[in-house]
C-alpha cells in the first residue's frame, strides 16, 4: 500500500508541476501581450547638430571684471538676437598656467548653444566672440565644438 500511495503522490506532483508550468506560460504570454508598445518609425537624421561651448573670461586689462550687469546686457544685445531659439548660460571659475609657471585663476561666463551645423551659425558665433573681445578688451574667447545627437 505504501508503494502505491507514494506512486500516486509522485504522479500527482508531476501533474501539478505540469499544470503550474502550463498556467505560468499562459499567463506570461498574456502579460507580454499587454506590454507590447507601438513601434514608431524614427525620423531620419537629415542634419548634423553641434554643441558649441564658449568661455568668456571676466578679467579685463584695467584690473576690473566684466560685471553681471554688463554681461546681461551683452547677452541681450549680442547673443540672444543671433540665437533666439535657446541657449544655456553658466558661471564658472577657470584657471591656466602661464609660461613662467604661474597659475592664473579667473571667473568665467560659459555659453552653450546646440544648433544645426551651418556656416551661418559659425559666422554668428564668430561675431559674438569678436564683439566680446572688442567690448571687454579680451585677448581670446575659447570655443569648443562637439558633435551632438539631439532629440526633442
Amino acid at each position: 500500500m505504501k508503494t502505491r500511495t507514494m506512486f500516486s503522490l509522485a504522479v500527482l506532483r508531476l501533474r501539478l508541476v505540469w499544470l503550474y508550468t502550463l498556467l505560468g506560460l499562459l499567463l506570461s504570454g498574456g502579460l507580454m501581450s499587454c506590454e507590447k508598445e507601438e513601434v514608431k518609425p524614427q525620423p531620419e537624421k537629415t542634419e548634423q547638430w553641434v554643441l558649441d561651448r564658449l568661455y568668456f573670461g571676466r578679467s579685463m586689462p584695467n584690473g576690473k571684471e566684466v560685471s553681471e550687469k554688463d554681461w546681461s546686457l551683452f547677452v541681450d544685445q549680442v547673443i540672444t538676437p543671433r540665437f533666439p531659439d535657446g541657449l544655456t548660460l553658466l558661471d564658472a571659475e577657470g584657471q591656466w598656467q602661464e609660461e613662467d609657471g604661474a597659475i592664473i585663476r579667473e571667473s568665467t561666463f560659459i555659453l552653450e548653444i546646440v544648433h544645426p551645423e551651418s556656416k551661418a551659425d559659425d559666422e554668428k558665433l564668430d561675431t559674438i566672440i569678436a564683439e566680446y573681445k572688442k567690448r571687454f578688451q579680451q585677448e581670446s574667447v575659447l570655443r569648443v565644438t562637439h558633435p551632438a545627437e539631439v532629440e526633442f
